[in-house]
Parts: C-alpha cells; sequence; structure tokens
C-alpha cells in the first residue's frame, strides 16, 4: 500500500473537515436559507482551510493530496451544507485550468494564492444562447497589441460573486480550434458580475453571470495556446467537474439517509418507533443501497485517477448513479417524512432542493448516458484522464505525514504537458498499482 493512500490520513482528513463542518458550517444555515445570498464570510473562511488545493502541488503550496483527498473534503462539506460544498467544488473546478494548462509563470502566480485562500478561482464557459454546446458560444476575445480584448458574457458561473480569479472560454476564431481561455481578474475594466437572481436551493452559494464590455486582459493571461479554449474546457468539466458534482451529491446523499434514520428512530407509531414497520425498512434499506453504491463509484473513479489510469467512463458514470441516486433517496425520504417533510423545521426538503442543482452541471443524466452509449460503441472521444495522466497522478511523496510534513522538503513541481492526440486505449483496461483505500470503509 502506497504511504500517502493510507485509510488513517484519510480518515484524518475526513474528521477534521467534519469537525470544521459541524462547529462553522452548520450554525450559519438557517441565515443562509432564510437570506437566500451568497455567504461571503463563510466562504473565505472555508478557503483559508486549505482545502481548495486539495490538488495542488506541494511545491506551489498545496496539499499535494490529491482527487480522493479532494473528494473527501466536498463531501463532508456537502453532508452539513450542499451550498459550501459547491462553493469548494467549484473553486477546485477553476484550479483544474491552471494545473492542466497553466504556464510556470501562471502556476507560480497563482496556485500559492490559491493554496492559501487568497484566491477563489473560477471557470466560465456557459452562454445563454448556447447552454451546455460549448462550440455554440459566440463570446470573444480580439488581439490587440500585447492584449486581448473581451466582449461577451458567461451564466451559471459558480462562485461567480465571491470569485476573484475567472478562466473565460471565449472565441479567438472559427470552429472548434477557434476557442481560447484566458485568466481574467475580477477588478479588470471591462469587467463586472451580474445581479444576484434567487435559486431553488443551494442557498449562500452563487452561480450567476459576468459580463465582459471591451474588457482588455495581457496577452500573458492566455491559457495554454490560441485554440486550446475547448481542451480547458472539457479536460476541466471531465476531470473535476463530474467528480467534484458526484462528491456534492454524496454528502447529500449521507445527510438523507442521517436525518431519515433518526426521524424513523424518534417518531412513534402504533406505540413503536416508525422504523419498526416493514414498508418504513424498505425504504431505508433503498436508501442504504444506493448509497453504498454511489460511494463505491465514486471514490473508485477518482483513485483511478489518482493512479493516472484511464477513467473518464468510471468519473462519468459515478457522476450519473450519484446525482440519480441522491433524487431518488431524497424523494424516498420526503415520502417518510410524509407532512413533516414539506416544512423547513427539518432539512429532508432543502436536501431535494439541493439535490436538484447538481443535475445539470458538467452535463445531464441524458449526456453521461450518450457518451457511456458511445464507449459502448467503441466511438469514446476525450480520453483526458491520459492524456493528462502525467499532471493527474499522484506520487507517493507529495502527500506527507503530519509528523514529517515540517521535515520534508517540497518535492520538483510537475511538468506542464500540452494534450494531444492519445494513443487508443483498450477500453476497461487497466494497469498500475492497486491498494484497498479508506474509503471503501463506510464513514462513521
Amino acid at each position: 500500500m502506497h504511504r500517502y493512500f493510507t485509510d488513517q490520513r484519510h480518515e484524518a482528513l475526513r474528521h477534521r473537515v467534519r469537525d470544521f463542518a459541524e462547529s462553522e458550517v452548520r450554525p450559519r444555515i438557517a441565515e443562509m436559507e432564510a437570506s437566500r445570498s451568497v455567504c461571503h464570510e463563510l466562504s473565505r473562511l472555508i478557503a483559508r482551510q486549505g482545502w481548495i488545493g486539495a490538488t495542488v502541488h506541494r511545491a506551489y503550496g498545496g496539499m499535494g493530496a490529491g482527487h480522493v483527498a479532494k473528494t473527501l473534503i466536498i463531501e463532508e462539506l456537502s453532508r452539513v451544507s450542499a451550498a459550501m460544498g459547491a462553493m469548494v467544488q467549484a473553486s477546485q473546478l477553476g484550479v483544474a485550468k491552471i494545473v492542466h494548462f497553466g504556464s510556470e509563470e501562471q502556476k507560480k502566480t497563482w496556485l500559492p494564492a490559491i493554496a492559501s485562500g487568497d484566491c477563489l478561482p473560477t471557470i466560465a464557459v456557459t452562454e445563454p444562447q448556447s447552454g451546455g454546446h460549448v462550440l455554440g458560444m459566440s463570446s470573444t476575445a480580439v488581439r490587440d497589441g500585447d492584449d486581448y480584448v473581451l466582449n461577451g458574457r458567461k451564466i451559471y458561473v459558480g462562485n461567480s460573486h465571491v470569485g476573484d480569479l475567472h478562466g473565460v472560454v471565449v472565441r479567438t476564431g472559427e470552429g472548434s480550434k477557434g476557442l481560447s481561455a484566458f485568466l481574467v481578474e475580477s477588478d479588470t475594466p471591462g469587467f463586472r458580475v451580474g445581479p444576484q437572481q434567487p435559486a431553488m436551493g443551494l442557498h449562500g452559494f452563487s452561480f450567476g453571470e459576468l459580463f465582459f464590455d471591451n474588457c482588455r486582459v495581457p496577452a500573458a493571461n492566455l491559457l495554454g495556446r490560441e485554440g486550446d479554449g475547448l481542451a480547458v474546457a472539457y479536460s476541466s468539466s471531465v476531470l473535476y467537474g463530474r467528480p467534484n458534482l458526484t462528491a456534492v451529491s454524496l454528502g447529500i446523499h449521507q445527510a438523507v439517509l442521517d436525518e431519515t434514520t433518526k426521524f424513523c428512530t424518534e417518531r412513534q407509531r402504533y406505540g413503536k418507533p416508525l422504523a419498526d414497520l416493514g414498508n418504513i425498512k424498505l425504504k431505508l434499506g433503498r436508501i442504504q443501497s444506493r448509497l453504498l453504491l454511489g460511494r463505491l463509484s465514486a471514490y473508485h473513479a477518482v483513485h483511478l485517477l489518482d493512479q493516472g489510469l484511464p477513467c473518464d467512463a468510471e468519473l462519468m458514470n459515478a457522476k450519473l448513479v450519484n446525482v440519480e441516486s441522491a433524487l431518488e433517496s431524497a424523494r424516498d425520504a420526503m415520502d417518510i417524512h410524509a407532512a413533516c417533510g414539506l416544512f423547513t423545521d427539518r432539512p429532508v426538503e432543502r436536501f431535494l432542493r439541493d439535490a436538484h442543482h447538481i443535475f445539470a452541471p458538467a452535463g445531464t443524466s441524458d449526456i453521461q448516458l450518450l457518451r457511456l452509449g458511445e464507449l459502448a460503441l467503441g466511438r469514446a472521444q476525450g480520453d483526458w484522464s491520459s492524456r493528462l495522466a502525467d499532471l493527474l497522478r499522484l506520487e507517493p511523496s507529495e502527500w506527507p505525514d503530519e509528523d514529517e510534513a515540517a521535515d520534508e522538503a517540497p518535492a520538483d513541481p510537475p511538468v506542464t504537458v500540452r494534450p494531444e492526440d492519445p494513443t487508443p486505449t483498450v477500453p476497461g483496461q487497466r494497469t498500475g498499482p492497486t491498494c484497498r483505500p479508506a474509503w471503501f470503509a463506510r464513514p462513521r
């Protein structure tokens, strides 16, 4: 078993995040639900814990802990507040573009600030008229001397109102090779954030609109090369967006089970706990079964990601399974609670509302099924986990034991790799080390 991939390491992290969520996040939920506004203070407090830098190499000030650790962090926060879990997942999604495509200078400039919590990054791709059709976007960037001038509009941008650094994909030319990505600081002239719109769930989290009106950014802020924008968008969505949203769904699902079993134990019917009724046990059993399957698919996928193994399909499937099962279990929980579940003095209705918010980002369930169908037919495209394996693979020395961290010098920074056309791999083929990881055990 690799030294960094131990039960003790991950369980220690899980308990740290859980304790923080209970002491700092839970007391603020009522206020976030009542105000339905962005919780700036709590977002910054969470960022200062260093968890946004879970996948940032230690040479740049990050945890260097990998995607399993990132998933633990998001799950435990989402178990208490899906809004704050979504805040962390959106920020870590914003990390992806710099890790995958940033120059050495961009990494040295931004990753330490992100890891310390001084900078919250976002990624902005979706537009009002094109939606999930990335190639349909119309926002533009035109080269003008040493700058690019951006014009256009982005919507559904996670952390729109708390973000400091926006990774924006816009058109610099025609077709699939005509998209490019830029880093835009939130105080750049010509950039503004639209007013916050109230939403059904995830109260405390922001996912709003960004506007660019002759917004001038230095050419040095180009991520990768002109024409890399589609790769920036897709790789970030597949390798970070899908597993991150999977983790939010998993946290919601665990909260559904926790709250519903508590309700069934305390509530009396016919002189006995509600949990003693056979039909209630069946519903609880379905919730428990879905959760076990969801956790297995989620952590199996990110374990492969940390090993640098092909796992695009596993990441798609994990998002599909966890989003759908969390929604189904939340509906079962509402059935069990009956009229009690309709009132806001109990959190079960919040779980159902929040779960719906995880359905569309990084592809709806239909999108995941279409991609998995293409895989079954041998027509799969992308293979981002193989293309960027060198940037995803977690080395044994990256995440030190706590008692060794002070004495252990940081490793050399990772080499920036440009994604090229990958060598086709046999679907399902796996190589490399395996082990029994911490997530295999059911969290208590």
